[in-house]
């Protein structure tokens, strides 16, 4: 048994060591032994216009977006309060008066 820890990306328990670093041939993670996994995985938001984004703020679109499914169109300056970041490729989940939840890409939107 290896007393090497699972991988931080998707707990895998065969990592491998490779010189100085761990690797995972699951997902092809790479991570140093001694980093933490706070220190490894602090993610920012940036918005369209590269400010910072956090969990409640508030941002206006800044592009006609198209529903996908629909013919409905979410204009340009529509605001939306209380985003949510998460991980992912569209990383604000939010909810938009009139149309309900939805996931949004930062690239589409300013800090309001």
């Amino acid at each position: 048994m290896s007393n090497l820890p699972p991988c931080p990306a998707c707990n895998s328990e065969f990592t491998y060591e490779d010189g100085d670093l761990l690797v995972c041939p699951e997902c092809s993670h790479e991570w140093s032994r001694d980093a933490t996994p706070a220190q490894d995985e602090q993610r920012v938001w940036k918005d369209a216009h590269g400010n910072v984004l956090q969990d409640g703020d508030s941002v206006t679109l800044v592009k006609d977006l198209k529903i996908k499914g629909s013919s409905a169109v979410i204009k340009v300056g529509t605001k939306v309060k209380s985003i949510r970041l998460i991980d992912g490729d569209h990383d604000i989940d939010c909810r938009i008066d009139g149309f309900g939840p939805m996931q949004l890409k930062s690239e589409f939107v300013k800090k309001a």
